[in-house]
C-alpha cells in the first residue's frame, strides 16, 4: 500500500514538475507551484519528516505562493518565448542530476537499522538528550538544542517571506510598479 502511495506522488511530482516547465502563463506556474510543494510536504510526511512536511506546506505552498502572486501584478501574466534554444543550461542540468545519482549509490537502504546514522548517533540522542539539553523530549531536544542553528536558519526564512509579504500587500512606494503617464502613448510625449 505504502509502495503505491510513493509511485503515485512519484507520478505526481513528476506530471507537475513537466507541466511546470511547459507552461508560459506565469499564474499556472505560481498554482503548480503550490501545489508541487503540498505534494512535496505529502512526501515528507511519508518519509516521518513531519517537521520538514511543515516547513515545506508552510513556505513551499503557503508564504511563495502568496509572495509571486504578489509579484505577478508587478510584472507581466506570461513568459517571453526565447528566440534560442540554450543548451548550456540543459547540459548543466543534465550533469547535476547525473552526479546528484551518482552520489547517492553509496547511500544504506532507507530504514536500515545497520546505517551509520542509526548505530551512532541515535542511541547518543536518545540516550542522552533529555539530560544534555533539559528538554522534556528527544524531539524538542533535536530541533531546539542540537539543530539549534538549523531551527533558527528556517524561522528567518520564514520571516524574511513574512516582511517580504507584507512589504507586497502593504501598498507601499518600495515596490509599486509605476503608472504610464498621459504623454507616453502619444508621438513626441514624454518618454
Amino acid at each position: 500500500m505504502i509502495l503505491a502511495i510513493d509511485i503515485a506522488l512519484l507520478v505526481m511530482l513528476a506530471v507537475v514538475g513537466i507541466a511546470i516547465i511547459r507552461l508560459r502563463n506565469l499564474f499556472a506556474v505560481v498554482m503548480l507551484s503550490g501545489i508541487y510543494s503540498l505534494l512535496m510536504a505529502s512526501t515528507f510526511v511519508l518519509l516521518d519528516a513531519v517537521d520538514v512536511a511543515f516547513t515545506e506546506a508552510a513556505v513551499g505552498a503557503g508564504i511563495s505562493t502568496v509572495l509571486l502572486l504578489g509579484v505577478l501584478t508587478l510584472t507581466k501574466s506570461r513568459e517571453k518565448i526565447p528566440v534560442t534554444t540554450p543548451l548550456l543550461p540543459l547540459v548543466t542540468v543534465v550533469v547535476t542530476g547525473a552526479l546528484l545519482i551518482y552520489g547517492t549509490w553509496d547511500l544504506p537502504a532507507f530504514g536500515d537499522p545497520n546505517a551509520p546514522a542509526h548505530r551512532h548517533v541515535a542511541p547518543e540522542y536518545l540516550a542522552e538528550a533529555t539530560h544534555e539539553t533539559g528538554a522534556p523530549n528527544v524531539v524538542t531536544a533535536v530541533l531546539a538544542s542540537y539543530r539549534g542553528y538549523d531551527t533558527l536558519g528556517e524561522v528567518t526564512v520564514i520571516f524574511t517571506a513574512g516582511i517580504g509579504v507584507l512589504l507586497l500587500l502593504s501598498g507601499s512606494g518600495v515596490l509599486r510598479r509605476r503608472e504610464p503617464e498621459e504623454n507616453d502613448d502619444k508621438p513626441g510625449g514624454a518618454a
